[in-house]
């Protein structure tokens, strides 16, 4: 599994959370005490920020034709990916689409990529 976004420790077992000013939405693919569903397979519960240890934003980056990107999600054996080498003729000539000015992202075959590896940033 691929992570992009914030995680905490909280009573003792890291989670997926989402920082909002005095308080951390932490979440949870499976329903338990105090948390709420939010849609299918997503619960939430709201708690102090006090209450969390190690809040740390985890990304997963990767290599694929011998550039760097960061994995964004991953579906039925594909990982979306955005270009982290920042230059256009490289992005151009991997036929990634332009997402915003400087971001290019696409759809890389998860057999092909390498490097795979989560970093707290």
């Amino acid at each position: 599994m691929t992570r992009d976004g914030y995680v905490a420790r909280w009573q003792g077992r890291e989670y997926q959370v989402s920082p909002d000013g005095e308080h951390v939405r932490i979440y949870q693919p499976e329903p338990a005490d105090g948390f709420e569903e939010v849609r299918p397979g997503r619960y939430v519960r709201v708690v102090p920020a006090g209450e969390v240890e190690g809040l740390a934003y985890v990304r997963t980056t990767c290599t694929w034709q011998g550039q760097p990107f960061i994995v964004l999600g991953e579906h039925d054996g594909w990982l979306r990916v955005e270009y982290t080498g920042g230059r256009w003729p490289v992005a151009q000539a991997m036929g990634l689409e332009v997402f915003d000015f400087g971001v290019y992202q696409g759809w890389a075959p998860a057999t092909e990529v390498a490097d795979l590896r989560e970093q707290r940033v």
